[in-house]
């Protein structure tokens, strides 16, 4: 069980979508060193989102499950398990209308009590990115991470687009939390939904 827990221990990923044609898509995540630390592989056209982390490409060990609690629901939560450890870590919500035109989730622990917010830098940036034709490649998405339900609650983790038409990347960087206020695995689960369900806006 630790040895699957230490993927978790880093501080700076890159989360890395690749587009396949009528397949569905392919996501690695890497450690700062460039190895592969957590892989799925998501299929196309599915009406329920149902992500699976592995170890490797290889798909030998399941770590991570991220579903969907319903069928295309724009105010969706999504259910995070350690499958090794046999826990709920918690959750993560969409924010529904909110996230029309800036996009917006909340953290949720293992009870369902809202505990942190991911949003989109800026107003005007998200609406320019959603509305004029290729501002994302220049004016790439940031999110930030926030334990606490205030605007003003501390920055844990930052979480950087790099777009181009057939790989789009996150660079997620977790600060220094020494309360663990944000659990590293529903932090990577965020990223790769926000390349998954908000990436879509984009492709």
């Amino acid at each position: 069980m630790q040895d699957h827990l230490e993927r978790f221990a880093h501080t700076h990923y890159v989360v890395r979508r690749k587009i396949l044609t009528l397949l569905g898509a392919k996501f690695h995540i890497y450690d700062d060193a460039g190895n592969v630390v957590l892989f799925s592989k998501m299929k196309a056209f599915k009406l329920k989102e149902d992500i699976r982390l592995y170890d490797d490409d290889n798909m030998g060990t399941e770590l991570l499950h991220i579903s969907a609690r319903n069928i295309i629901d724009f105010s969706a939560a999504y259910d995070v398990h350690d499958v090794i450890g046999g826990e709920r870590v918690g959750a993560l919500r969409r924010r529904g209308m909110k996230s029309f035109l800036r996009d917006e989730w909340h953290v949720l622990d293992a009870d369902d009590q809202p505990i942190g917010t991911i949003r989109e830098d800026s107003m005007g940036a998200a609406v320019a990115r959603r509305f004029v034709p290729y501002v994302s490649m220049v004016w790439p998405q940031v999110f930030e991470v926030r334990m606490g339900m205030a605007d003003d609650a501390p920055s844990v983790c930052t979480m950087k687009q790099n777009f181009n038409p057939f790989v789009q990347k996150l660079d997620v960087r977790f600060a220094a939390d020494e309360a663990m206020s944000l659990d590293p695995r529903l932090g990577l689960a965020a990223a790769v939904l926000l390349l998954a369900i908000e990436g879509k806006q984009d492709s």
